[in-house]
């Protein structure tokens, strides 16, 4: 399943976007999803909590892929 995200501003940080779109519903639960490994970026798993997420990213966390815009 691939879902849009679109960004207010120029970027929006990891732990923000996953409170965002709902998979954390808290900033600590967004911090343990990150550290044990479930964010890929660009098929990269992604470890920085404050990785800054721009325009054209692509996030894929439990098996479901984000696309920003």
């Amino acid at each position: 399943m691939e879902k849009k995200f679109k960004i207010a501003g120029e970027y929006i940080e990891l732990l923000a976007f996953l409170k965002a779109v709902g998979i954390a519903e808290t900033g600590g639960h967004a911090k343990f999803i990150v550290d044990e490994g479930s964010v890929t970026r660009n098929g990269e798993i992604e470890y920085r909590r404050r990785a800054k997420l721009i325009k054209g990213d692509t996030l894929e966390i439990e098996g479901v892929k984000f696309q920003l815009d």
